[in-house]
């Protein structure tokens, strides 16, 4: 394969001669948070500084945070950001600092290489072996992972003195371990710093009785039980937001810091890392004697920041958004308290992209992006975000052409095979909207035969099984996924017949799929001769025109049904009452349902998240933001 340099990093760009570049010893991978260092003269106060980092980066300037990053990217098509850097910049000497840290393992937002790198630079300082680099040991590098979804959790001694090297050379800009540097598909994250007040200030340990004992786990717990530790201090953020605390603290000690999103009695709950997630999101600090400065490397999503210590912190959090120009949103009257829980949380899920849940994953999954993106729709005319989540699925297809399910991420145990047809709704919404690309279709065609076609291999007696080795999730509700299973074959169809009206293609494959579904009527079921259809079903059953019953969907969310959609897929219940022109059942349904949700900051991922790790904002559950607006 012939790798050759693009945009800045070409032959007479101004980063011509950056290179990526690590650490001085080919062998820091694993938990490695790197310094690099370059001082340069300038005659005028002004430049930009461009980054492509293998993982996670921090950038300053002289002394000033500038930006962290960066882009979610695959490592075969990587997104460098752009930063304009002149407001830190001075005539004569400035200090130029990248920091840089890899965990050495791929996870729910990161696919891993065997090494450890940034590119990029500003003209006259581009990333070579000029700059001088240095393993940052303050980091523990044996640490557990924060959960199944993200890196490690930071343990670190403060300040440790350490030298500098020359660093190594990677690969040019174009080699085997990064390929295809592109400009970030979407605008910069701004960020804010505000200082924070204490809401609880408690001694710990804690006194007899104070909160029930389920609440504090792991360290937080342990640390509770030593005599004279010292105080709990408990901030709350208000809503869940994706925050690095600033703390300033004296030492000796060790300082803990802990992020949670709801409460347990009156103190917030930590999670237990021996459940399903194993959520342990604690992280250490090891105090030296005066003065610290203590700014964990990696932003946590929580509402809640616990920190234990001897002595009272200083605490104030950077807080990172999506830019965006807001368009208008119609009253709601009534359920304006509904419409603006849900429009907080899509706003705080869209951070370099549709994320889930900020606390506890903070992962793309390909199957949210469609009622986070309608959700959005209703208050930005933005589709840059949507369209980075279609890029970033088709960008990482299999051989047989099954999309990821998250953006990026080598987890193959979850790759969720529905989320393939999510991918074709969101082409369709993409494309209706007016500020849509206009080769998107035949650049994204060859994707959607391949992939369509791949599920054809799955059919048995003209209905599609699920894949072996892949998942096979439906919905987060109780219904049935005996096969072979109506949903499923349901949601398949839905997606043949998407792409029969954008490409002409696939109209013998829906229709014998759609023969064969109604075969399974009039008592429709899950699976021949098993549980009832479930509500989600009977909503695919109307988009697809193959059955039409209304008021039994209606009536699976206003009754007791057991089979009721999770909020996450009543996005398709609208879509059908919708299409039925039962907007009124719409409104109705919301009011009932998300009523509870209109005095909390956020949506919930479910309607009963009491389980250990519920999350108590999740982006998918915010599209009533769209329904609302569109039953008006």
């Amino acid at each position: 394969m012939t790798f050759r340099a693009v945009g800045p990093f070409a032959p007479g760009g101004a980063l011509e001669g950056a290179f990526w570049i690590g650490s001085d010893h080919p062998f820091d991978l694993a938990e490695c948070y790197l310094t690099f260092r370059r001082d340069i003269e300038l005659a005028e106060p002004k430049g930009r500084f461009a980054i492509a980092c293998d993982h996670r980066y921090r950038l300053w300037v002289n002394g000033v945070h500038i930006a962290r990053g960066g882009c979610r990217s695959w490592p075969w098509a990587m997104a460098y950001d752009d930063h304009d850097i002149s407001h830190a910049l001075r005539v004569g000497l400035n200090r130029i600092e990248v920091q840089t840290y890899s965990p050495g393992y791929s996870h729910f937002a990161h696919v891993s290489r065997p090494a450890c790198g940034w590119i990029g630079g500003m003209e006259g300082a581009p990333s070579d072996p000029r700059w001088r680099v240095s393993r940052d040991r303050s980091y523990a590098a044996e640490v557990p992972r924060v959960s199944i979804y993200g890196t490690g959790v930071e343990d670190r001694a403060l300040p440790r003195d350490q030298g500098y090297a020359a660093p190594r050379i990677l690969q040019p800009p174009e080699g085997p371990l990064w390929q295809g540097l592109h400009p970030r598909p979407l605008p910069l994250l701004r960020e804010e710093v505000r200082g924070l007040t204490p809401w609880k200030v408690l001694p710990a340990p804690l006194p007899e009785g104070h909160g029930p004992a389920s609440a504090l786990h792991g360290q937080i717990t342990r640390a509770l039980s030593e005599p004279g530790a010292g105080r709990l201090t408990i901030y709350d953020l208000g809503v869940s937001q994706t925050v690095s605390p600033e703390v300033t603290i004296e030492g000796p000690g060790t300082l803990l810091i802990s992020y949670a999103e709801k409460l347990a009695g009156d103190l917030p709950l930590i999670s237990d890392p021996q459940t399903y997630c194993r959520m342990r999101v604690t992280d250490r600090y090891a105090l030296s004697p005066g003065r610290n400065e203590v700014q964990p490397f990696t932003p946590r999503g929580a509402r809640y920041l616990l920190l234990l210590s001897k002595a009272p912190p200083q605490v104030q959090v950077r807080t990172a958004h999506y830019p965006f120009d807001p368009i208008s949103y119609p009253d709601q009257g009534a359920l304006n308290p509904i419409a603006q829980t849900c429009r907080r949380t899509i706003l705080t899920c869209l951070q370099d992209g549709f994320v889930d849940s900020i606390w506890r994953e903070s992962s793309q999954w390909l199957g949210d992006v469609v009622p986070e993106a309608l959700a959005f729709s209703a208050i930005s005319d933005d589709p840059r975000p949507m369209k980075f989540a279609l890029d970033m699925a088709a960008a990482g297809a299999a051989e047989d052409g099954i999309l990821p399910s998250i953006l990026p991420g080598d987890v193959p145990a979850y790759v969720v095979t529905d989320y393939n047809f999510s991918w074709v709704e969101l082409l369709d919404l993409y494309l209706s909207h007016p500020k849509a690309e206009p080769d998107t279709l035949t650049r994204l065609a060859p994707v959607l035969h391949k992939m369509l076609g791949r599920f054809q291999q799955d059919l048995k007696d003209g209905l599609i099984h699920s894949q072996p080795g892949r998942r096979l999730f439906l919905d987060w509700s109780s219904m049935s996924r005996a096969e072979p299973n109506l949903t499923y074959n349901l949601r398949y169809l839905y997606a043949l017949q998407i792409a029969h009206r954008l490409t002409g293609a696939w109209g013998a494959e829906a229709e014998a799929l759609q023969q064969a579904i109604r075969t399974l009527g009039p008592d429709w079921r899950e699976s021949p001769g098993g549980a009832p259809a479930s509500q989600l079903a009977l909503a695919f059953l109307s988009l697809t025109d193959t059955h039409h019953d209304p008021g039994a969907i209606i009536a699976a969310s206003l009754g007791e049904a057991a089979t009721r959609a999770s909020p996450f897929m009543h996005h398709y219940v609208f879509a059908a009452l919708q299409k039925a022109g039962r907007n009124d059942a719409i409104r109705q349904i919301i009011a009932k349902l998300w009523a509870p949700w209109g005095g909390l900051p956020t949506t919930q991922e479910n309607w009963d998240i009491s389980f250990p790790d519920g999350s108590a904002c999740h982006g998918f559950s915010a599209h009533p933001l769209y329904w609302l607006k569109a039953a008006s």
